[in-house]
Protein backbone atom coordinates (compact mmCIF):
# COMPACT_ATOMS: atom_id res chain seq x y z
CA UNK A 1 0.00 0.00 0.00
CA UNK A 2 1.34 3.38 -1.01
CA UNK A 3 1.53 6.51 1.32
CA UNK A 4 -1.53 8.21 -0.09
CA UNK A 5 -0.77 11.44 2.19
CA UNK A 6 2.73 11.64 1.00
CA UNK A 7 2.10 11.27 -2.64
CA UNK A 8 -0.84 14.22 -2.54
CA UNK A 9 2.29 16.30 -0.76
CA UNK A 10 4.61 15.39 -3.64
CA UNK A 11 1.96 16.16 -6.09
CA UNK A 12 0.93 19.59 -4.20
CA UNK A 13 4.49 20.75 -4.26
CA UNK A 14 5.02 19.67 -8.08
CA UNK A 15 2.14 21.67 -9.18
CA UNK A 16 3.63 24.70 -7.07
CA UNK A 17 6.91 24.99 -9.13
CA UNK A 18 4.04 25.31 -12.79
CA UNK A 19 3.69 28.76 -13.77
CA UNK A 20 0.36 27.84 -15.18
CA UNK A 21 -1.21 27.09 -11.61
CA UNK A 22 -2.02 29.98 -9.60
CA UNK A 23 -3.53 29.78 -6.56
CA UNK A 24 -5.23 26.78 -4.48
CA UNK A 25 -8.57 27.20 -6.50
CA UNK A 26 -6.76 26.47 -9.72
CA UNK A 27 -4.60 23.60 -8.17
CA UNK A 28 -7.79 21.92 -6.87
CA UNK A 29 -9.37 21.71 -10.07
CA UNK A 30 -6.34 20.65 -11.71
CA UNK A 31 -5.48 17.71 -9.16
CA UNK A 32 -9.38 17.02 -9.21
CA UNK A 33 -9.57 16.56 -13.21
CA UNK A 34 -6.33 13.90 -13.00
CA UNK A 35 -7.50 12.13 -10.02
CA UNK A 36 -11.60 11.87 -11.70
CA UNK A 37 -9.69 10.31 -14.87
CA UNK A 38 -7.49 8.28 -12.57
CA UNK A 39 -10.38 6.92 -10.24
CA UNK A 40 -12.65 6.12 -12.98
CA UNK A 41 -10.15 4.52 -15.08
CA UNK A 42 -9.47 2.06 -12.21
CA UNK A 43 -13.16 1.50 -11.87
CA UNK A 44 -13.66 1.02 -15.60
CA UNK A 45 -11.06 -2.11 -15.03
CA UNK A 46 -13.07 -3.26 -11.98
CA UNK A 47 -16.25 -3.35 -14.58
CA UNK A 48 -15.00 -5.27 -16.98
CA UNK A 49 -13.60 -7.87 -14.87
CA UNK A 50 -16.65 -8.19 -12.80
CA UNK A 51 -18.77 -7.38 -16.21
CA UNK A 52 -18.00 -9.45 -19.66
CA UNK A 53 -20.20 -6.95 -21.52
CA UNK A 54 -19.11 -3.68 -20.13
CA UNK A 55 -17.09 -1.47 -22.08
CA UNK A 56 -15.30 1.62 -21.19
CA UNK A 57 -16.80 4.54 -22.55
CA UNK A 58 -13.33 5.97 -23.13
CA UNK A 59 -11.82 5.36 -26.35
CA UNK A 60 -8.43 3.24 -25.40
CA UNK A 61 -5.70 5.72 -26.95
CA UNK A 62 -7.01 8.49 -23.61
CA UNK A 63 -7.52 5.42 -21.11
CA UNK A 64 -5.47 5.74 -18.11
CA UNK A 65 -3.93 2.27 -17.99
CA UNK A 66 -1.00 0.62 -17.24
CA UNK A 67 0.76 0.02 -20.63
CA UNK A 68 3.71 0.77 -22.25
CA UNK A 69 3.55 3.51 -24.47
CA UNK A 70 -0.04 4.78 -23.14
CA UNK A 71 0.32 8.71 -22.19
CA UNK A 72 -0.83 8.23 -18.44
CA UNK A 73 0.01 4.60 -17.04
CA UNK A 74 3.39 4.66 -18.39
CA UNK A 75 5.66 5.90 -16.23
CA UNK A 76 8.46 6.51 -18.78
CA UNK A 77 5.58 7.15 -21.57
CA UNK A 78 5.53 10.75 -23.66
CA UNK A 79 6.64 14.00 -21.58
CA UNK A 80 7.20 17.09 -22.32
CA UNK A 81 5.78 19.60 -24.82
CA UNK A 82 4.44 16.19 -26.56
CA UNK A 83 2.33 16.03 -24.07
CA UNK A 84 1.03 19.34 -22.75
CA UNK A 85 0.02 19.01 -26.68
CA UNK A 86 -1.77 15.71 -26.26
CA UNK A 87 -3.37 16.55 -23.18
CA UNK A 88 -4.65 20.16 -24.59
CA UNK A 89 -5.37 19.62 -27.85
CA UNK A 90 -6.38 15.77 -27.92
CA UNK A 91 -7.34 14.50 -25.12
CA UNK A 92 -9.75 17.30 -23.45
CA UNK A 93 -10.88 17.59 -27.48
CA UNK A 94 -11.76 13.88 -27.12
CA UNK A 95 -13.13 14.10 -23.86
CA UNK A 96 -15.50 17.08 -24.24
CA UNK A 97 -16.91 15.12 -27.57
CA UNK A 98 -16.90 11.63 -26.15
CA UNK A 99 -19.85 9.29 -27.77
CA UNK A 100 -22.88 9.25 -25.97
CA UNK A 101 -24.79 7.14 -28.29
CA UNK A 102 -24.04 3.61 -26.57
CA UNK A 103 -26.54 4.74 -23.53
CA UNK A 104 -23.39 4.41 -21.00
CA UNK A 105 -24.49 6.77 -18.11
CA UNK A 106 -20.49 7.09 -17.52
CA UNK A 107 -20.23 8.59 -20.63
CA UNK A 108 -22.19 11.13 -19.65
CA UNK A 109 -19.90 11.81 -16.45
CA UNK A 110 -16.77 12.28 -18.11
CA UNK A 111 -18.18 14.58 -21.04
CA UNK A 112 -19.72 17.07 -18.03
CA UNK A 113 -16.74 16.78 -16.27
CA UNK A 114 -14.20 17.79 -19.43
CA UNK A 115 -16.61 20.20 -20.13
CA UNK A 116 -16.54 22.81 -17.04
CA UNK A 117 -12.86 22.12 -16.44
CA UNK A 118 -9.42 22.56 -17.91
CA UNK A 119 -5.92 21.61 -17.66
CA UNK A 120 -3.95 24.69 -16.30
CA UNK A 121 -0.37 23.49 -16.18
CA UNK A 122 1.96 24.73 -18.79
CA UNK A 123 5.29 22.30 -18.68
CA UNK A 124 4.36 18.44 -19.52
CA UNK A 125 7.64 17.74 -17.55
CA UNK A 126 5.56 18.66 -14.95
CA UNK A 127 2.50 17.18 -15.61
CA UNK A 128 4.40 13.73 -16.23
CA UNK A 129 5.69 13.67 -12.94
CA UNK A 130 1.94 14.07 -11.76
CA UNK A 131 0.73 11.36 -13.54
CA UNK A 132 3.83 8.94 -12.34
CA UNK A 133 2.83 10.05 -8.71
CA UNK A 134 -0.86 9.32 -9.21
CA UNK A 135 0.11 5.94 -11.01
CA UNK A 136 1.48 4.65 -7.08
CA UNK A 137 -2.36 4.65 -6.02
CA UNK A 138 -4.48 2.12 -6.66
CA UNK A 139 -8.26 2.93 -6.08
CA UNK A 140 -9.40 -0.56 -6.57
CA UNK A 141 -7.90 -1.67 -3.71
CA UNK A 142 -10.60 -1.51 -0.46
CA UNK A 143 -8.41 -0.39 2.00
CA UNK A 144 -7.32 2.12 -0.11
CA UNK A 145 -9.74 3.70 -1.47
CA UNK A 146 -11.18 4.01 2.10
CA UNK A 147 -7.77 6.07 2.75
CA UNK A 148 -7.70 8.14 0.31
CA UNK A 149 -11.06 9.41 0.76
CA UNK A 150 -10.22 10.57 3.89
CA UNK A 151 -7.47 12.83 2.75
CA UNK A 152 -10.07 13.62 -0.20
CA UNK A 153 -11.85 15.05 2.72
CA UNK A 154 -8.92 17.24 3.36
CA UNK A 155 -8.49 18.17 0.27
CA UNK A 156 -11.99 19.34 -0.29
CA UNK A 157 -11.75 21.32 3.06
CA UNK A 158 -8.95 23.66 1.31
CA UNK A 159 -12.35 25.07 -0.88
CA UNK A 160 -12.14 26.73 2.17
CA UNK A 161 -9.25 29.59 2.20
CA UNK A 162 -9.36 28.93 -1.94
CA UNK A 163 -11.38 32.39 -2.22
CA UNK A 164 -15.06 32.37 -3.38
CA UNK A 165 -14.87 28.45 -3.60
CA UNK A 166 -15.22 28.13 -0.20
CA UNK A 167 -19.23 28.43 -0.75
CA UNK A 168 -18.86 25.07 -2.18
CA UNK A 169 -17.55 23.04 0.96
CA UNK A 170 -20.16 22.38 3.94
CA UNK A 171 -18.26 21.16 7.35
CA UNK A 172 -18.38 17.84 7.85
CA UNK A 173 -19.33 18.54 11.40
CA UNK A 174 -22.15 19.87 10.30
CA UNK A 175 -23.26 17.51 7.26
CA UNK A 176 -22.95 14.84 9.83
CA UNK A 177 -25.00 16.37 12.04
CA UNK A 178 -27.99 17.38 9.87
CA UNK A 179 -28.06 13.86 8.58
CA UNK A 180 -28.08 11.63 11.62
CA UNK A 181 -30.79 14.37 12.85
CA UNK A 182 -32.65 13.65 9.78
CA UNK A 183 -32.32 9.91 9.71
CA UNK A 184 -32.90 9.49 6.57
CA UNK A 185 -33.45 5.07 6.11
CA UNK A 186 -32.85 2.61 2.90
CA UNK A 187 -35.79 3.49 0.08
CA UNK A 188 -36.17 6.36 1.00
CA UNK A 189 -34.96 9.31 -2.11
CA UNK A 190 -33.05 12.14 -1.25
CA UNK A 191 -32.14 15.30 -2.93
CA UNK A 192 -29.48 17.84 -2.17
CA UNK A 193 -30.41 20.46 -4.80
CA UNK A 194 -27.77 22.35 -4.15
CA UNK A 195 -24.86 19.95 -4.03
CA UNK A 196 -21.50 21.61 -4.05
CA UNK A 197 -19.06 18.75 -3.49
CA UNK A 198 -21.29 16.46 -2.38
CA UNK A 199 -20.86 16.46 1.51
CA UNK A 200 -24.70 16.05 2.13
CA UNK A 201 -24.68 13.07 -0.36
CA UNK A 202 -21.61 11.08 0.89
CA UNK A 203 -23.03 11.87 4.62
CA UNK A 204 -26.61 10.16 3.58
CA UNK A 205 -24.72 7.20 1.84
CA UNK A 206 -22.46 6.49 4.96
CA UNK A 207 -25.50 6.66 6.96
CA UNK A 208 -27.59 3.94 4.52
CA UNK A 209 -24.61 1.71 4.75
CA UNK A 210 -25.17 1.15 8.49
CA UNK A 211 -28.22 0.01 7.61
CA UNK A 212 -28.05 -1.86 4.64
CA UNK A 213 -27.67 -6.07 4.78
CA UNK A 214 -27.66 -7.11 1.47
CA UNK A 215 -26.73 -6.68 -2.31
CA UNK A 216 -30.23 -5.01 -3.08
CA UNK A 217 -29.87 -2.70 -0.27
CA UNK A 218 -26.58 -1.49 -1.11
CA UNK A 219 -27.77 -0.91 -4.59
CA UNK A 220 -30.79 0.63 -3.66
CA UNK A 221 -28.70 3.98 -1.96
CA UNK A 222 -27.26 4.60 -5.62
CA UNK A 223 -30.64 4.55 -7.08
CA UNK A 224 -32.06 7.35 -4.33
CA UNK A 225 -29.19 9.75 -3.87
CA UNK A 226 -29.49 12.81 -6.40
CA UNK A 227 -27.31 15.87 -6.64
CA UNK A 228 -28.11 18.85 -8.51
CA UNK A 229 -25.20 21.18 -9.15
CA UNK A 230 -24.36 24.02 -11.79
CA UNK A 231 -20.67 25.13 -11.14
CA UNK A 232 -18.12 22.94 -13.26
CA UNK A 233 -15.46 22.35 -10.81
CA UNK A 234 -18.10 21.91 -7.31
CA UNK A 235 -19.61 18.82 -10.33
CA UNK A 236 -16.27 17.72 -10.90
CA UNK A 237 -15.32 17.02 -7.12
CA UNK A 238 -18.73 15.98 -6.27
CA UNK A 239 -18.92 13.22 -8.35
CA UNK A 240 -15.57 11.79 -7.53
CA UNK A 241 -16.56 12.02 -3.78
CA UNK A 242 -19.37 9.49 -4.80
CA UNK A 243 -17.36 7.44 -7.15
CA UNK A 244 -14.74 7.22 -3.87
CA UNK A 245 -17.65 6.16 -1.68
CA UNK A 246 -18.89 3.63 -4.13
CA UNK A 247 -21.44 4.78 -6.19
CA UNK A 248 -20.59 3.54 -9.37
CA UNK A 249 -22.93 5.88 -11.50
CA UNK A 250 -23.33 8.66 -9.66
CA UNK A 251 -26.97 10.20 -10.24
CA UNK A 252 -25.42 14.27 -9.91
CA UNK A 253 -26.86 16.20 -12.61
CA UNK A 254 -24.76 19.53 -14.02
CA UNK A 255 -27.98 21.96 -13.99
CA UNK A 256 -29.22 25.12 -12.25
CA UNK A 257 -31.64 24.33 -10.03
CA UNK A 258 -34.01 26.94 -10.53
CA UNK A 259 -33.94 26.84 -14.14
CA UNK A 260 -37.22 25.28 -14.30
CA UNK A 261 -41.18 26.61 -13.87
CA UNK A 262 -42.23 25.42 -10.02
CA UNK A 263 -45.28 23.70 -12.03
CA UNK A 264 -42.94 21.31 -14.37
CA UNK A 265 -42.47 19.76 -10.97
CA UNK A 266 -45.02 17.15 -10.37
CA UNK A 267 -45.94 14.42 -7.43
CA UNK A 268 -43.38 11.80 -9.17
CA UNK A 269 -40.78 14.52 -8.72
CA UNK A 270 -41.08 15.00 -4.87
CA UNK A 271 -38.25 13.26 -2.73
CA UNK A 272 -38.28 11.99 0.89
CA UNK A 273 -35.77 13.76 2.15
CA UNK A 274 -33.83 17.16 1.31
CA UNK A 275 -30.35 17.59 3.06
CA UNK A 276 -28.93 21.28 1.77
CA UNK A 277 -27.02 24.19 2.00
CA UNK A 278 -28.23 26.42 -0.34
CA UNK A 279 -26.51 29.52 -1.78
CA UNK A 280 -27.26 32.87 0.05
CA UNK A 281 -26.24 36.10 -0.81
CA UNK A 282 -26.48 35.59 -4.44
CA UNK A 283 -28.33 37.21 -7.63
CA UNK A 284 -30.58 34.21 -9.97
CA UNK A 285 -28.90 34.72 -13.44
CA UNK A 286 -31.48 33.93 -16.50
CA UNK A 287 -34.22 36.29 -15.22
CA UNK A 288 -35.34 32.28 -13.57
CA UNK A 289 -37.38 34.12 -10.99
CA UNK A 290 -40.16 34.00 -13.31
CA UNK A 291 -40.00 30.39 -12.92
CA UNK A 292 -41.75 30.87 -9.51
CA UNK A 293 -44.93 32.32 -8.86
CA UNK A 294 -45.33 36.31 -8.57
CA UNK A 295 -45.54 36.42 -4.98
CA UNK A 296 -42.20 34.89 -4.68
CA UNK A 297 -40.09 36.32 -7.11
CA UNK A 298 -37.10 38.07 -6.14
CA UNK A 299 -33.74 37.88 -7.26
CA UNK A 300 -32.10 36.64 -3.42
CA UNK A 301 -31.05 32.78 -4.37
CA UNK A 302 -31.78 31.53 -1.06
CA UNK A 303 -35.38 32.53 -1.21
CA UNK A 304 -35.82 30.68 -4.23
CA UNK A 305 -34.25 27.90 -3.08
CA UNK A 306 -36.17 27.66 0.30
CA UNK A 307 -39.91 28.09 -1.82
CA UNK A 308 -38.18 24.85 -4.40
CA UNK A 309 -37.08 22.46 -1.60
CA UNK A 310 -40.84 22.62 0.27
CA UNK A 311 -42.18 22.31 -3.12
CA UNK A 312 -40.03 19.34 -3.72
CA UNK A 313 -40.85 17.70 -0.39
CA UNK A 314 -43.73 14.81 -0.32
CA UNK A 315 -45.95 15.22 2.06
CA UNK A 316 -44.57 13.95 5.17
CA UNK A 317 -41.09 14.57 3.74
CA UNK A 318 -38.39 15.74 5.81
CA UNK A 319 -35.36 18.56 5.34
CA UNK A 320 -32.29 19.77 6.94
CA UNK A 321 -31.61 23.28 5.19
CA UNK A 322 -28.35 25.40 6.53
CA UNK A 323 -29.70 29.38 5.73
CA UNK A 324 -27.87 32.34 7.18
CA UNK A 325 -29.29 33.63 10.26
CA UNK A 326 -32.23 36.54 9.18
CA UNK A 327 -33.09 34.46 5.89
CA UNK A 328 -36.44 34.18 7.19
CA UNK A 329 -37.34 37.62 8.76
CA UNK A 330 -38.52 40.90 6.94
CA UNK A 331 -41.00 41.42 4.79
CA UNK A 332 -41.94 41.48 0.93
CA UNK A 333 -41.02 38.03 -0.33
CA UNK A 334 -39.09 36.96 3.02
CA UNK A 335 -42.68 37.38 4.74
CA UNK A 336 -44.17 35.12 2.31
CA UNK A 337 -41.95 32.71 2.45
CA UNK A 338 -42.42 32.21 6.27
CA UNK A 339 -46.37 32.44 5.27
CA UNK A 340 -45.84 29.25 2.97
CA UNK A 341 -43.52 27.70 5.72
CA UNK A 342 -46.20 27.93 8.49
CA UNK A 343 -49.07 26.74 6.00
CA UNK A 344 -47.00 23.77 5.26
CA UNK A 345 -45.77 23.51 8.72
CA UNK A 346 -42.76 23.38 8.20
CA UNK A 347 -39.75 24.54 10.24
CA UNK A 348 -36.65 24.45 8.71
CA UNK A 349 -33.14 23.81 10.59
CA UNK A 350 -30.87 27.30 9.61
CA UNK A 351 -27.93 28.42 11.18
CA UNK A 352 -25.05 30.85 10.27
CA UNK A 353 -22.96 29.92 7.52
CA UNK A 354 -21.02 32.77 7.14
CA UNK A 355 -19.20 31.24 10.59
CA UNK A 356 -18.19 27.85 9.08
CA UNK A 357 -14.88 28.93 7.24
CA UNK A 358 -13.34 29.46 10.21
CA UNK A 359 -12.46 26.64 12.79
CA UNK A 360 -11.13 29.13 15.31
CA UNK A 361 -14.81 30.80 15.43
CA UNK A 362 -18.13 28.64 16.45
CA UNK A 363 -21.13 28.33 14.59
CA UNK A 364 -24.77 28.26 15.53
CA UNK A 365 -28.20 26.34 14.41
CA UNK A 366 -31.59 27.21 15.08
CA UNK A 367 -32.62 23.39 15.38
CA UNK A 368 -35.80 21.73 14.56
CA UNK A 369 -36.65 19.37 12.56
CA UNK A 370 -38.30 20.06 9.36
CA UNK A 371 -41.69 18.19 7.97
CA UNK A 372 -44.00 18.74 5.57
CA UNK A 373 -47.64 18.09 6.85
CA UNK A 374 -46.39 17.48 10.64
CA UNK A 375 -45.37 19.30 13.79
CA UNK A 376 -41.99 20.03 14.20
CA UNK A 377 -39.83 18.31 17.34
CA UNK A 378 -37.06 19.97 19.16
CA UNK A 379 -33.77 17.87 20.19
CA UNK A 380 -30.99 17.50 22.47
CA UNK A 381 -27.83 17.01 21.04
CA UNK A 382 -24.55 15.48 21.67
CA UNK A 383 -21.42 15.19 19.97
CA UNK A 384 -22.19 11.86 19.19
CA UNK A 385 -25.49 12.01 18.29
CA UNK A 386 -28.88 13.29 18.78
CA UNK A 387 -31.91 12.66 20.96
CA UNK A 388 -35.48 13.85 20.00
CA UNK A 389 -37.79 16.12 22.31
CA UNK A 390 -36.92 18.14 24.98
CA UNK A 391 -36.52 15.53 27.34
CA UNK A 392 -34.07 12.74 25.89
CA UNK A 393 -33.84 9.90 27.98
CA UNK A 394 -30.13 9.31 26.96
CA UNK A 395 -27.26 11.85 29.10
CA UNK A 396 -24.40 12.44 28.11
CA UNK A 397 -21.22 10.98 29.89
CA UNK A 398 -17.91 12.94 30.30
CA UNK A 399 -16.86 11.70 26.54
CA UNK A 400 -19.41 13.83 24.92
CA UNK A 401 -18.11 16.98 26.44
CA UNK A 402 -14.97 16.95 23.67
CA UNK A 403 -16.62 18.60 21.36
CA UNK A 404 -20.26 19.33 22.57
CA UNK A 405 -23.46 20.54 21.40
CA UNK A 406 -25.42 22.19 23.79
CA UNK A 407 -29.33 23.02 23.49
CA UNK A 408 -30.16 26.38 24.68
CA UNK A 409 -33.45 28.61 25.02
CA UNK A 410 -35.46 28.69 21.84
CA UNK A 411 -33.94 25.75 20.44
CA UNK A 412 -30.84 27.22 19.63
CA UNK A 413 -27.44 25.29 19.88
CA UNK A 414 -23.92 25.97 20.20
CA UNK A 415 -20.85 23.68 19.10
CA UNK A 416 -17.33 24.80 20.89
CA UNK A 417 -15.38 23.74 17.84
CA UNK A 418 -11.79 22.57 18.04
CA UNK A 419 -8.36 24.85 17.53
CA UNK A 420 -5.85 22.49 17.16
CA UNK A 421 -6.74 20.02 19.24
CA UNK A 422 -7.39 22.03 22.22
CA UNK A 423 -11.36 23.12 23.32
CA UNK A 424 -12.17 26.66 23.09
CA UNK A 425 -14.50 26.20 25.88
CA UNK A 426 -15.23 22.91 28.18
CA UNK A 427 -19.09 23.15 29.70
CA UNK A 428 -19.95 21.21 33.06
CA UNK A 429 -21.11 17.89 33.13
CA UNK A 430 -24.08 19.43 34.98
CA UNK A 431 -24.25 22.07 32.88
CA UNK A 432 -24.92 20.12 30.24
CA UNK A 433 -27.20 17.72 31.38
CA UNK A 434 -29.43 20.72 32.65
CA UNK A 435 -29.17 22.16 28.86
CA UNK A 436 -29.66 19.25 27.49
Amino acid sequence: MSNISGVIKSIRDIMRQDTGLNGDAQRIEQLGWMLFLKIFSDKDKELELMDDNYKSPIPDKFHWINEKGNWAGDDEGMTGDELLEFVDQKLFTAMRNIDLSVGNGRALIVREVFMGNNNYMKSGINIRKVLNKLNELDFNLAKERHTFGEIYEGILKDLQSAGKSGEYYTPRAVTNFITEMINPVLGEKILDPSCGTGGYLTAAIEHLKEQANSVEERQSIQENIVGWEFKPLPYLLATTNLILHDIELPKITFRDSLDQPLSNYKERDRVDVILANPPFGGIVANNNEKNFPLNYRTKESADLFLVLMIHLLKNGGRAGIVLPDGSLTGEGVKHRVRERLLNATCIPLSGYRTQFSNPMQRWQLTCSSLKKGNQPKKFGITNTGCQKDRNPTVKPNPSDLKNLIRLRSGGIIEKKMKSHGKLISRPSLNEAMTLI
